[in-house]
């Protein structure tokens, strides 16, 4: 069952969700707030596993709402908007989706199946942890990460032979060349990937991205970006230990301070 929790200064419009959500027999409105100090309350005291949270209210507004939220106990959140240029923001504060007013039912449905897919997802890195640390124990080794307790060969050889990326979003199924791609880079809970034809964005991390791409050819030059050493055409110093990498497509991307040891990489 999906809890959710309604968050809206408008009465109607608090009642109009319910009622949509309410067609959805695995969804549970456990609660309705009309400002943000209660939700804050409510999310605290019932445990949504998602929020619908307005943008627009006095006060406490539903990007400050949810930075107020502790992140150990943060739930997914899809904010609800009458304004388009709200979703770049949205995306930013990782939100998992965004819905703009009046709500559709055909979109309403989808934001749901990614609330689904979502705590899917952290139910397996729940287990991915728990698997970790009993490997940890059993190797006597507290820092080993999960991909050196795998076979490194192994993974080498899957990454060099996939050619295509494949993301699920809002139903369909997004195919990417690996070798068309240039750069990726982070936004908030959904990634740009950059490509020869277009740009593709796609619910994911940067870990998940890192995860499907070969190192050999594919590294990370900044905490919200990864590019494709075979795309970069030159570089050239910035300032503190940055470079600016250009790629062939004429396009410039930042190597931060911390990530200068990927230079060698690239001479």
């Amino acid at each position: 069952m999906l809890r959710a929790l309604i968050v809206d200064d408008e009465p109607l419009a608090r009642r109009g969700l319910e009622l949509r959500l309410g067609a959805h027999q695995d969804v549970e409105v456990v609660g309705n707030a009309g400002h943000g100090q209660q939700a804050l309350e409510l999310a605290a005291e019932l445990q949504p596993d998602v929020i619908f949270l307005d943008v627009q209210m006095p006060g406490m507004d539903g990007f400050e709402t949810l930075a107020a939220l502790p992140e150990h106990q943060r739930p997914l959140v899809v904010f609800v908007t009458a304004f388009d240029h709200h979703a770049v923001r949205a995306f930013e504060a990782c939100a998992l989706d965004y819905l703009l007013k009046p709500v559709e039912d055909e979109r309403l449905a989808q934001s749901l199946e990614r609330a689904r897919e979502a705590l899917a997802e952290r139910g397996a890195e729940a287990h991915r942890e728990k698997l970790l640390a009993l490997l940890r124990q059993v190797a006597g080794k507290p820092d080993l990460l999960l991909e050196d307790a795998l076979s490194e060969h192994a993974e080498d050889e899957v990454l060099k032979d996939r050619e295509v990326l494949s993301f699920k979003d809002s139903g369909k199924i997004i195919r990417i060349k690996v070798d068309s791609i240039r750069w990726i880079e982070a936004a908030g809970d959904y990634m740009c990937v950059h490509a020869d034809d277009d740009t593709h964005i796609v619910r994911a991390t940067l870990g998940d991205m890192e995860g499907q791409l070969d190192p050999k050819r594919f590294q990370r030059i900044h905490r919200s970006t990864i590019v494709n050493l075979q795309r970069v055409k030159s570089m050239r110093p910035h300032m503190n230990g940055e470079y600016f990498l250009l790629l062939d497509s004429g396009h410039e991307v930042k190597l931060s301070r911390s990530y200068r040891e990927k230079l060698e990489l690239l001479r």
